[in-house]
């Protein structure tokens, strides 16, 4: 299973919310380049971004953060971002200056055209990002409620060619809760494209319980949190992810 440290930026520091809240932010580094390396080291095989400004404002911000951890990676790991993403042109421009993977979460809710012209012009770059609250989808940076149900909006979006879906819950974000296993389960059997867990992951036993079901179509993890306030040691989770993955 592969693990992915989250580094979520807010005027341009690495920092972790509770529940999404931006007015409940632990600043972590105000140097995310660093971060960045420090995970490359400890065995990362790919870096998930959030440019939190830029989910809010519905435009990309922490610019200068962004391209300070791509020049600290140089190419050796893929890395994806998510967070302000509303058009074409800002999903070529990250891909021009060398993110793996773009995702798109508010702007596939409301305009879901806007993703099937993304999935078509960048096919394999691009992943959704379905953020929920009791099998509701939350739009703009997890303010706002909407009717849709999850697996419903998965299984739309899954035929326009998403590369994979990123299934965060919400209300176990930054909580150091444990991972939702059933709701990440129950999404990732409705679907055909590879769902990554994200939100709640604690210790190595919620490592344990997340490759238990990998079968069901969960390929990975994303990791924020725990890995910065110590709960997990991340090179011992990617360690133990790739024993019981083992064949």
């Amino acid at each position: 299973m592969l693990l992915i440290p989250a580094i979520d930026l807010k005027d341009g520091q690495c920092v972790r919310l509770r529940q999404g809240d931006l007015g409940d932010a632990t600043i972590f580094s105000e140097a995310p380049a660093s971060m960045a390396a420090q995970w490359l080291e400890q065995g990362a095989r790919r870096l998930h971004l959030v440019d939190l400004n830029g989910a809010v404002a519905g435009t990309p911000k922490n610019q200068v953060a962004i391209k300070a951890i791509l020049e600290e990676i140089d190419g050796e790991i893929p890395v994806q971002i998510g967070g302000g993403i509303r058009d074409l042109n800002t999903i070529e421009r990250y891909l021009d200056i060398g993110l793996s993977y773009v995702i798109i979460g508010t702007a596939a809710i409301k305009d879901p055209g806007f993703l099937r012209d993304a999935c078509s012009a960048f096919p394999g770059n691009i992943i959704v990002g379905l953020d929920a609250r009791d099998g509701k989808v939350a739009t703009d940076g997890w303010s706002k409620l909407t009717r849709h149900d999850v697996i419903d909006i998965a299984r739309k979006f899954e035929d326009y060619g998403c590369e994979a879906i990123i299934y965060t819950d919400i209300g176990r974000d930054g909580m150091l809760t444990g991972v939702n296993i059933e709701s990440t389960v129950k999404l990732a059997q409705a679907v055909s494209i590879p769902v990554i867990a994200s939100g709640g992951v604690t210790n190595l036993a919620d490592i344990e319980a997340l490759c238990a079901v990998e079968d069901e179509g969960i390929e990975g993890a994303i990791l924020g949190r725990s890995i910065y306030e110590g709960t997990l040691d991340f090179a011992a989770a990617q360690d133990l992810a790739d024993e019981l993955g083992a064949p």
